[in-house]
């Protein structure tokens, strides 16, 4: 029989593409990686790997495996979700995974309202940028996690990953004077650390109007933009949640693009008390009266 731990080394390799991104991801040494894909090879009595000197792709056998195997893990997961909610109370360790705004607004009520209704859950949070969330679920590392995409970043589908819609925003170019971004084409702009999603949104919004901008600031904290341009640094492309006080004597331009944030978890795993509880207060964090923009 095929070893389930093995199988999802394969399934991580067919998604992160080096043993060696395996490795440092489910914190394995690539020497115990390789043992481990080896000894699976012998399980299944094919060749599941192809080794061109020092790198390792995966056989035609090896890739079919690996995609049968997120719908193997989900439904170990389901099941793991059942036993999970036959238990009476809700206790254990909920990690939660969230970009900055999302703490502060959507987050923390819904922090407040696991507490009050559960007082044997321990609760967890990371920072994380929606970037490097799917990875942080595949690893376990999280249980659930807030992740966003703008019209202009959309997010390919992870077969790992299930995600559902929370709440959608309208993105504002904050400058001294009003006007689209191509009126503003011209002027030093203020943006998030190259890599990130927010990053590239600004970028590819530049770019549908017709130029590039020329980044003069980096900064992944909202009030720090908003606070270099009122101080005449620049302009920038802020959400919804990031203009919770804005600095007086910024002009704030509503755009058509906008930004929308999903709940993001393993497959199989929504049914999870845990999860299941998060993505309750989640939502009713987003309800009406729960923050004010």
């Amino acid at each position: 029989m095929l070893d389930v731990r093995k199988l999802r080394l394969l399934r991580e390799l067919a998604h992160r593409g080096t043993i060696a991104a395996v490795a440092e991801a489910l914190s394995y040494t690539p020497s115990a990686v390789s043992q481990q894909l080896s000894a699976l090879e012998r399980e299944a009595g094919t060749a599941l790997l192809e080794r061109t000197g020092r790198r390792v792709g995966l056989t035609a056998a090896g890739r079919a495996l690996a995609a049968r195997t997120e719908t193997v893990l989900a439904a170990l997961a389901e099941a793991e979700a059942e036993l999970a909610a036959a238990r009476t109370g809700l206790t254990g360790t909920l990690r939660i995974g969230a970009f900055p705004t999302a703490v502060r607004t959507v987050l923390s009520p819904a922090l407040v309202a696991l507490s009050s209704a559960h007082p044997g859950l321990e609760l967890r949070v990371s920072e994380l940028d929606p970037a490097v969330v799917p990875d942080a679920l595949r690893a376990d590392a999280i249980d659930v996690a807030l992740v966003q995409e703008y019209d202009f970043t959309a997010s390919p589908d992870d077969p790992a990953l299930e995600t559902e819609p929370l709440l959608e925003e309208t993105i504002h170019l904050a400058a001294l004077s009003a006007g689209p971004p191509r009126a503003h084409r011209d002027a030093p702009w203020i943006a998030a650390t190259p890599g990130t999603l927010c990053h590239t949104m600004t970028v590819r919004a530049c770019e549908a109007e017709g130029f590039t901008p020329r980044v003069r600031h980096h900064a992944d904290d909202f009030g720090a933009v908003l606070a270099l341009v009122a101080a005449g640094q620049g302009v920038a492309l802020v959400p919804d949640l990031g203009l919770l006080d804005p600095p007086a004597g910024i002009v704030l331009t509503p755009l058509a693009a906008r930004r929308r944030t999903r709940i993001a978890y393993r497959r199989g795993t929504a049914a999870h008390p845990l999860v299941a509880a998060a993505r309750s207060a989640l939502h009713s964090a987003d309800g009406p009266g729960a923050f004010t923009l």
